[in-house]
């Protein structure tokens, strides 16, 4: 008799699936997709089922010992999403999966049911007569109470509220129940936290290039993929709304939607559902354990239909997807960190296609990637050239900081003090933060650095204090008073003698959010300011609870980081200041002029999105760089063209397909030698099987060159054709021989958006 056997991937860091048997008792076949408990050395795994196998001669296979769905967690398309991903990114299949699915699916450990459960109160006899009533309560008050108590609460309430509030005994109302006139039953709650927030309606009717494209991307074939440009404030999401309504018109259809920070998640739920009710889910890393198991059940049973969310929303279990829509497509936040390294742009493509799927890609400022692609016809571009409801692109002005510097010097009298404010707000950015004031509108000023000092430095020997455990300067946090790694998160007293030369001359050098947050305190005294970055947004809802008071007027002047700058839309916002616009644009990176370019763009259309006209004030010290030239004229147009350019010598993306190797240990030496010697096997890799079109480049210390106590070398993979580049990173990432001495390891970043 034939042995019925399967293959189960396993969330191990192999590239390989392994082979158990089936026992009598479990029917076969097992679909694919479908998740079954396993032996695997000495415990217990939860594994996906990958497809039916022979069994192996001369092996004794384990028996597998349960199926644990009814229906595959993974259905076809999700599926033939995570095995793109697993080859693309060059990732184990099994931990592709497991970060496809949910924490309480795939832990052997995690109790049967995460589901939570209440028992409630129903009216099961409606009684909207009050003779009625009073005949039937005539001897019974209390009751009556109860009864009236549901039926004020629409005929359902939790029966400890019910008990609570009417006073009354467990045994009233199970004389109630007794009567028929309620019944007691236990229902599963779903642990939703957007419930209670009150959906935005949208505007009545799209203006005509919204219709267009509207009907444009409505008229796409299956798997047809559309670049929406559109500028700041241009209505995308206005757009996106009438394409999920006539979507979902459609019997069966789903949706999702990807945004790119969990700061825009609450705001884009409020439009969302202010369209489609209790219709959509939201999945995001922010969300419990439990909120997430609720949201992805009510997804997989249809109870809702579309899900909203930061990356891992691409893996909603929906099935007849209609459109997936990624907001803000540009934005770094897409891409995975850790294995496996996806990104999220891609990957969504991917999945379209396999559900034939239309796929809308929006952004003000679109990737260089996609803009290309737009460019070879392997997508559709779609603009919107004005903002919506007649409203203006705000006014942009530079402001020279090394002019102002300049300037104050000249005119400082002998012996006076320097205004080191200067470069923090410039005489015209204050006057027109009081000028906000005045009028009673709100301002934003945008620093894309978290502390209040970048470093502490001697001015007597010049040392710099850095992290023990990374190649990084330590940033100084005033609250609570300390010297911090951004990296590791390694904290110390900042002191006051140099750890090098004894002196106590130790400076604050450079700035950030804390330090710009007390110097805009003490100009304005009386204005009411909040500051939204890393630091201030720790706890679970304090994205949401800053961004509602400055929705409701209640904050004057939000300043923040990078977080600030993206998708959110408050009409009084009439003034936007960028504190330092030279952050990013030295950094060892070929697309720190993109990025750079991006956040500008992206903060100066915060500004005047409603009725009253916009202002921006970029600070920077390089006004006639590309980056900020183009971002004064928001031309974004003629910024692309000439740092598409500046990519063909020498060759980057999106001309070329990049894969980062790094390769880290904890002892230098031996991590320098170990990425030699790889760098050299991957080189006669390269010439043994004539692949020209791909290229090494290093082998090199990365730009940070050691993080968490671990020293990182890199090479850089250049390749001309996407699929032979496929091939070569699978076969490093399988096969490059690492010595197990001092703990190397190596990573295949495939599509970094970062190079640090």
């Amino acid at each position: 008799m034939t042995t019925r056997c399967v293959e189960v991937a396993l969330a191990v860091p192999l590239f390989r699936t392994f082979t158990y048997s089936v026992p009598d008792g479990i029917a076969t076949p097992i679909p694919i997709g479908t998740r079954v408990l396993v032996p695997f050395r000495a415990r217990n795994e939860i594994g996906i089922v990958m497809g039916a196998s022979a069994p192996p001669e001369g092996v004794t296979l384990k028996a597998l010992h349960a199926v644990l769905d009814a229906t595959p967690s993974l259905p076809g398309p999700l599926l033939e999403t995570g095995q793109w991903i697993a080859e693309w990114y060059a990732a184990p299949i099994g931990l592709t999966l497991r970060a496809m699915l949910p924490t309480s699916l795939m832990s052997p450990n995690a109790k049967p049911s995460a589901e939570k459960r209440q028992r409630v109160v129903r009216i099961m006899r409606e009684m909207p007569s009050l003779l009625e009533r009073e005949q039937m309560f005539a001897r019974a008050k209390q009751q009556r109470v109860v009864y009236e108590l549901l039926d004020a609460q629409g005929g359902r309430a939790a029966l400890e509220t019910v008990r609570q509030q009417s006073g009354c005994s467990a045994a009233v109302i199970a004389a109630l129940a007794k009567r028929g006139l309620v019944e007691v039953r236990d229902e599963r709650i779903e642990r939703d936290p957007f419930a209670e927030r009150a959906g935005v309606a949208p505007p009545p009717t799209p203006s005509a290039a919204q219709r267009d494209a509207v009907n444009a991307i409505l008229a796409g074939a299956p798997g047809q993929s559309f670049l929406l440009h559109g500028i700041t404030g241009s209505g995308k999401t206005l757009v996106y709304i009438e394409v999920l309504r006539a979507i979902l018109a459609q019997p069966q259809k789903t949706a999702i939607v990807l945004v790119p920070e969990i700061a825009l998640t609450s705001q884009t739920v409020d439009r969302f559902r202010g369209a489609f009710g209790d219709d959509v889910a939201v999945l995001h890393s922010g969300l419990s354990d439990g909120e997430r198991h609720d949201a992805w059940q009510a997804l997989r049973r249809g109870e809702r239909r579309i899900a909203v969310g930061a990356r891992s929303a691409l893996f909603a279990p929906l099935e007849y997807v209609g459109v997936v829509i990624v907001d803000e497509e540009h934005e770094s936040s897409y891409k995975q960190s850790e294995t496996p390294r996806y990104h999220a742009r891609e990957a969504a493509m991917v999945r379209a296609r396999a559900e034939g799927a239309i796929v809308v890609l929006g952004s003000a400022t679109p990737s260089l990637e996609s803009w290309e692609r737009a460019n070879r016809g392997q997508s559709i571009r779609l603009t919107l050239p004005g903002r919506a409801a007649g409203a203006q692109l705000p006014d942009v002005s530079v402001v020279d900081l090394r002019t102002i510097v300049r300037q104050a010097v000249a005119a400082r009298t002998p012996n006076a003090p320097f205004d080191e404010t200067l470069g923090v707000l410039s005489p015209v950015l204050s006057a027109a933060i009081e000028a906000r004031l005045t009028r009673g509108e709100q301002s934003l000023l945008l620093l894309n650095r978290r502390g209040y000092a970048s470093y502490m430095q001697c001015f007597s020997c010049g040392d710099v204090r850095v992290c023990p455990h990374c190649s990084i300067s330590l940033t100084y946090h005033r609250v609570p008073e300390s010297l911090v790694c951004h990296y590791c998160q390694h904290q110390e007293a900042p002191g006051t003698r140099c750890h090098t030369c004894g002196e106590d001359a130790l400076r604050r050098k450079g700035m950030g959010t804390q330090q710009v947050e007390r110097l805009v305190a003490e100009r304005f005294p009386s204005a009411r300011i909040a500051r939204m970055d890393v630091d201030t947004t720790s706890g679970k809802w304090a994205h949401t609870a800053i961004l509602d008071r400055v929705g409701a007027g209640e904050i004057d002047i939000l300043l923040g980081t990078q977080m600030i700058a993206k998708g959110l839309d408050f009409p009084n916002v009439t003034l936007v200041g960028v504190i330092d616009a030279d952050t990013g644009l030295n950094l060892p990176d070929f697309r720190a002029s993109e990025r750079t370019f991006q956040l500008l763009s992206q903060v100066a259309g915060r500004a005047g999105r409603g009725r009253k006209h916009g202002e921006v004030f970029i600070q920077t010290r390089l006004p006639t760089h590309h980056a900020v030239r183009h971002a004064l004229t928001h031309d974004y147009v003629t910024f692309v063209h000439e740092e598409l350019g500046q990519r063909r010598t020498p060759i980057y993306p999106p001309f070329v397909s990049v894969a980062n190797i790094i390769m880290s240990g904890t002892d230098q030496g031996e991590t320098a030698q170990a990425m030699l010697a790889a760098s050299a096997w991957i080189q006669r890799l390269l010439a043994r099987d004539s692949l020209r079109d791909v290229v090494l480049v290093g082998p090199a210390p990365a730009p940070i060159d050691r993080i968490k106590d671990r020293w990182r070398w890199h090479v850089l993979l250049k390749a001309t054709r996407a699929g032979a580049l496929t091939r070569v990173v699978r076969y490093i990432a399988e096969r490059c021989p690492v010595p197990k001495r001092a703990d190397l390891r190596l990573v295949v970043d495939r599509d970094p958006v970062s190079l640090l």
